[in-house]
C-alpha cells in the first residue's frame, strides 16, 4: 500500500516534478541558460561568434584560479592569496627570462615553483601552525603582492614572446586561453573524481576529525591541497600576463573574490564536502557572461558589482532551497549518475541553442542607429580627473550626434582588455582608450587595428600598437613644472616630500620622472621621503600623517594628483598653505577649490574636459576617414590663487 501510494505520488508529479527537480539540482546551469537567453534578447551584439569567444577568454583566468580554489573549498578551507600568487608567479617568469637571461622553459618552471612554494607555505601555516585558513592566506595575499612589487620595482615587465603566444589564437580564431582553461578544468575534474587526494578533499571537508580517525594523514593532505591551489594560481598568472604581453605587479587584484564566487555559484559549499570542477566552470562562465553582457548594454561598472553581488547571494539561496527540497532525493550511489549528468548537460545545450536561436530573430531586420558608435574605455571613474574626461567626452558626443558607451576598468588592465575586446567584437565605429597600462592595452588595441576600427588614446599612449592619434598632456613635462613650482615658492632651498601615484601605472612613473628632472635644477631642495599613496585621498591623508611623525620640519609637498594633495592638506591642518606649500596635479574641481582657499598652493592642471572633447572629435574624424594629427597635446597650466578665477578646465 505504501509502495503504491509512493508510486502514484511520484507519477502525479509528472513532468512538472521532473523539471522542478532538474532546475533545483542544476541551479548554476539553469542560471547560465537564463543569462544566455536574456543577454541574447537584450543585445544584438551578444550572440556573435567573436563575442562568445570573448566570453570564453574573459572567463579563462577566473576559471583557472577557481579550479584551484575548488580543491581548497571542498576541503572546508579558503584561499585568499590566489590573485597575488598569480601576479607573483607571472612576475617571476618575466623577471627571470627578460632581466636575467634564464631560458624560457626554466623560467616557466620557476613560475610554477613559485606558486607551489606559496601554496606550501599556506598549507604549513594552516596544518602545522594551526592558523585559520582565512588569516594564513590573507597574510600570503599581502606577502605575494609585496614581493611582486619588489621584484618588478613597481613597473610592468615585458613578457617573453614565446610565452605570450598563450594569449593568441590558433588558426586565427580559437583563443589559446580557452584551451588552457579546458585542459586545467579536465585536470581538476580528474583530481577531484579519480585520485586519492581528491577523495581526501571530500573526506576532510565532510568531517576532518572522522577523516583523521580513519587513518587519513590530514596535515600532509592539506599541504598538497594548498600546493595544488598554488599551481593553478601560477597557471592563471601566466595566461593573464600572456594576454597583456606583460607581467603587471598589480595584476589579478581582487580576483580571489571572483574565484571564490565562481566556486560558490557553481554549487560548492563553503562548509566543505561538496563541489565539482564542472560547477566551477559554469560559475566562472556566469560571471563572464554577466560582465560581458552588462558591458554591451552600457551598464555602469558600479552597478555591475551590485548585480554580481546579487547573483552570488541568489546562488547561495538556491543552494539552500535545493537542500531543503532534497528531503526525498534520488538515492546517492545509484547507477547512472554520470550518465544522468551528461544527459542533463546535453539537454541544456539543446534548449539553450534553440531558445537563443529564436531570440536572435528579435534583432534580425531591426534598423540600427544611424549615429556612429564610439566606445570610451577609461582606466577608472573613482578619480575626479577621469570623471571630467567622461563629462567632456559625453558633451562633445551629444553635440556631434555620436552614441558614446563608457566603461570603467577600475584600474584593472585585464578588465580593460576585456572591455576593449567587447567594443571590437561588437563592431564599434571607433574606440577611445585611456589605458590602465600602456603595455597591457597593446594586444587589445592591435585586435581593433586588425578589425579596421580607429583607436584614439587619451591621456596615456599605447605601446606596441597603432593608434590614430594620442590626445594627452605631457606627464613628464607636467611633473617638471610641479617640481619647479614648489622649488621656486620655497626660494630654491627647503625640505619636501613626494606622494607618488599607484605603483605600476604609467602616469605614476611619468610624473615621478618629471619630478626628478625638475628638482635637478634646484640642488638646495632636499627630498626627505617619497611614498606611494595610490592616487587616493584617504591614503594621501594616512601617508602624510605618518611622514609628519618622522619629518615634522617638512616645508613642501608634491603630490602626483590633487586627490593625494587634498589628503596631505588634511593631515597638515593649519600648516597647509602657510608653513608648508602643497602642489597637486590634474586641476580637479576640489583641487581648484583648495587653491582658491589658499590651502593648496598650486595644481598643474591638465584640462581633462578638453581631453575628453578632443578625443571624441578626433575619433569621429578618424571614423569618417578624415586626417587627424598623430599627437594632439593639450597644454598643462599651473593654476594658483592668482589665476584660478579664469581657469575653466
Amino acid at each position: 500500500m505504501a509502495a503504491d501510494t509512493l508510486k502514484s505520488t511520484t507519477g502525479a508529479g509528472g513532468g512538472a516534478a521532473a523539471v522542478r527537480r532538474l532546475l533545483l539540482d542544476n541551479g548554476a546551469l539553469t542560471a547560465l541558460i537564463v543569462l544566455l537567453i536574456a543577454m541574447s534578447a537584450l543585445s544584438g551584439d551578444f550572440l556573435t561568434t567573436d563575442n562568445l569567444l570573448n566570453v570564453g577568454v574573459q572567463a579563462a583566468v577566473t576559471a583557472i584560479l577557481a579550479f584551484g580554489v575548488t580543491f581548497v573549498i571542498v576541503s572546508a578551507g579558503i584561499d585568499l592569496s590566489v590573485g597575488s600568487v598569480a601576479a607573483l608567479s607571472a612576475t617571476v617568469l618575466a623577471w627571470s627570462a627578460t632581466s636575467h637571461g634564464v631560458p624560457v622553459v626554466l623560467a616557466v618552471v620557476l613560475a610554477v615553483a613559485t606558486g607551489i612554494a606559496a601554496g606550501l607555505v599556506n598549507g604549513f601555516l594552516i596544518a602545522y601552525g594551526k592558523l585559520p585558513p582565512f588569516i594564513a592566506t590573507l597574510a600570503m595575499l599581502s606577502v605575494a603582492r609585496g614581493l611582486s612589487l619588489v621584484i618588478s620595482e613597481g613597473s610592468p615587465i615585458a613578457f617573453p614572446d614565446s610565452v605570450s603566444h598563450l594569449g593568441d589564437t590558433l588558426g586565427g580564431w580559437l583563443p589559446v586561453p580557452v584551451l588552457v582553461m579546458v585542459v586545467m578544468g579536465l585536470i581538476a575534474a580528474f583530481v577531484l573524481g579519480r585520485t586519492y587526494i581528491g577523495r581526501s578533499m571530500y573526506a576532510i571537508g565532510g568531517n576532518e576529525e572522522a577523516a583523521r580517525l580513519s587513518g587519513l594523514r590530514v596535515k600532509k593532505q592539506k599541504l598538497a591541497i594548498y600546493a595544488l591551489s598554488g599551481v593553478f594560481a601560477a597557471a592563471a598568472g601566466i595566461v593573464l600576463a600572456s594576454r597583456l604581453s606583460s607581467a603587471q605587479p598589480q595584476a589579478a587584484d581582487g580576483y580571489e573574490l571572483d574565484a571564490i564566487a565562481a566556486v560558490v555559484i557553481g554549487g560548492a559549499s563553503l562548509a566543505g564536502g561538496t563541489g565539482k570542477a564542472s560547477g566551477t566552470l559554469i560559475g566562472a562562465l556566469i560571471l563572464a557572461v554577466l560582465r560581458n553582457g552588462l558591458n554591451l548594454l552600457s551598464v555602469s561598472a558600479f552597478w555591475q558589482q551590485v548585480v554580481i553581488g546579487v547573483v552570488i547571494a541568489l546562488a547561495v539561496l538556491l543552494d539552500t532551497v535545493r537542500r531543503k527540497a532534497g528531503a526525498t532525493p534520488v538515492a546517492a550511489g545509484t547507477g547512472g549518475g554520470k550518465g544522468r549528468q551528461a544527459m542533463t548537460y546535453g539537454l541544456a545545450a539543446v534548449v539553450t541553442v534553440a531558445v537563443v536561436g529564436a531570440t536572435s530573430f528579435l534583432h534580425s531586420g531591426s534598423s540600427s542607429t544611424s549615429n556612429p558608435k564610439v566606445g570610451l574605455a577609461l582606466s577608472t571613474l573613482n578619480n575626479p580627473f577621469f570623471v571630467q574626461i567622461q563629462a567632456g567626452a559625453k558633451a562633445e558626443a551629444k553635440k556631434l550626434g555620436v552614441d558614446l558607451t563608457v566603461t570603467d576598468a577600475q584600474n584593472d588592465a585585464s578588465q580593460q582588455a576585456n572591455q576593449l575586446q567587447n567594443f571590437t567584437s561588437s563592431g564599434y565605429d571607433a574606440i577611445i582608450v585611456n589605458p590602465v597600462d600602456s603595455d597591457a592595452a597593446g594586444p587589445a588595441v592591435r585586435a581593433a587595428d586588425k578589425a579596421k576600427i580607429p583607436v584614439v588614446a587619451v591621456d596615456r599612449g599605447v605601446n606596441k600598437a597603432t593608434t590614430d592619434t594620442l590626445v594627452a598632456s605631457d606627464n613628464v613635462a607636467g611633473g617638471e613644472l610641479a617640481a619647479r613650482t614648489v622649488a621656486e615658492k620655497l626660494g630654491g632651498t627647503g625640505k619636501i616630500v613626494i606622494l607618488q601615484g599607484q605603483a605600476g601605472t604609467s602616469a605614476a612613473r611619468e610624473r615621478a620622472e618629471g619630478f626628478a628632472k625638475g628638482l635637478k635644477a634646484f640642488p638646495g631642495i632636499q627630498v626627505l621621503a617619497q611614498q606611494p599613496a595610490d592616487f587616493d585621498r584617504t591614503k594621501g591623508l594616512d601617508v602624510m600623517s605618518n611622514l609628519l611623525q618622522a619629518h615634522p620640519d617638512v616645508q613642501g609637498v608634491i603630490a602626483a594628483n590633487d586627490e593625494m594633495a587634498l589628503g596631505a592638506i588634511k593631515a597638515l591642518g593649519s600648516k597647509a598653505g602657510k608653513s608648508v606649500q602643497v602642489v597637486g596635479f590634474d586641476g580637479t574641481p576640489d583641487g581648484l577649490t583648495a587653491v582658491t582657499n589658499g590651502t593648496l598652493y598650486a595644481s598643474v592642471a591638465q584640462q581633462p574636459s578638453q581631453l575628453g572633447r578632443i578625443a571624441v572629435d578626433n575619433a569621429l574624424k578618424a571614423f569618417q576617414g578624415k586626417k587627424v594629427a598623430e599627437t594632439v597635446k593639450v597644454p598643462v597650466k599651473v593654476v594658483t590663487k592668482e589665476n584660478v578665477a579664469g581657469f575653466t578646465g
